[in-house]
């Protein structure tokens, strides 16, 4: 974002902090079977593909014998640090009143927005965070949410990323910690976790207690009442100051896709 913002008569940048991971053959940042594979191919191996395209052009005749390099991703749009649309939550919104939107009906308006950081990176893995807890963190932050700010919530899985036990790490925010921001104007919300909600392993013992339906994926299924959009794997959120940042976050256009990916960037003004 190429902008320059006047401070003490002086023209200065604004600092970027990457808030993205990479799409890599790591196999720990998803559930198994899950994570994303790249298979590349060097500009050695590609010279005679680019040289097809010229008659009698022969790879050597190439500077120093190379083609391009070239790769081959498969991959979820659930992969990476995504955005999910609310269709990824539900087929309806707004108690039932209309299609949920999806990725490509994002509102742009929505992604280039004031942050504000939650640090729950004390909590225990599978807390499920409350209203309360999430009105306490902001008391502490002195921050008053305003609508269509960006909550970035930062828990203990950011630290682990990659590493096994990455997708059981971290608190979850329910259903209620999400309507008690989308009551109040949030649309667009960001974890570092593998999940908004609690990781499934954790849910899935409370589950075994009392076979609860309501805990199962209760912060998406909260898309169904009022719409909202949803990063996770979320990267360097402890590089952030708690407020007084602004978060850039276009999802890729999918045609009705329940999410994209986005290079989600926080942007400093200093």
């Amino acid at each position: 974002m190429a902008r320059k913002i006047q401070q003490t008569g002086k023209d200065e940048m604004p600092r970027f902090v990457d808030l993205s991971v990479y799409i890599d053959n790591n196999e720990h940042s998803d559930h198994p079977g899950g994570s994303p594979k790249v298979s590349y191919k060097t500009h050695k191996e590609t010279a005679g593909a680019l040289a097809h395209f010229f008659p009698g052009l022969e790879p050597q005749d190439l500077p120093d014998g190379e083609g391009w390099a070239v790769e081959t991703v498969t991959l979820s749009t659930h992969n990476g640090t995504h955005m999910d649309a609310p269709w990824h939550f539900h087929s309806t919104t707004d108690n039932g009143a209309r299609k949920a939107p999806s990725i490509d009906e994002t509102p742009l308006d929505y992604c280039l927005r004031p942050g504000v950081k939650l640090d729950f990176r004390h909590l225990a893995d599978g807390h499920l965070v409350s209203a309360a807890e999430v009105e306490a963190e902001l008391a502490r932050i002195g921050h008053e949410l305003q609508p269509l700010d960006i909550v970035l919530v930062n828990t203990r899985a950011g630290s682990v990323f990659a590493q096994p036990g990455y997708v059981d790490a971290g608190c979850g925010m329910g259903r209620e910690a999400t309507m008690y921001l989308t009551e109040r104007g949030v649309r667009v919300v960001g974890t570092d976790g593998w999940s908004w909600d609690a990781p499934f392993n954790h849910t899935a013992k409370r589950w075994a207690e009392d076979h609860d339906p309501s805990i199962v994926w209760e912060g998406h299924k909260a898309g169904r009442e009022i719409p909202y959009w949803q990063m996770e794997k979320l990267s360097n959120l402890e590089a952030l100051p708690d407020h007084g940042f602004t978060v850039s976050c276009f999802p890729v256009k999918i045609r009705d896709a329940s999410a994209g990916w986005t290079r989600c960037v926080a942007i400093l003004d200093e």
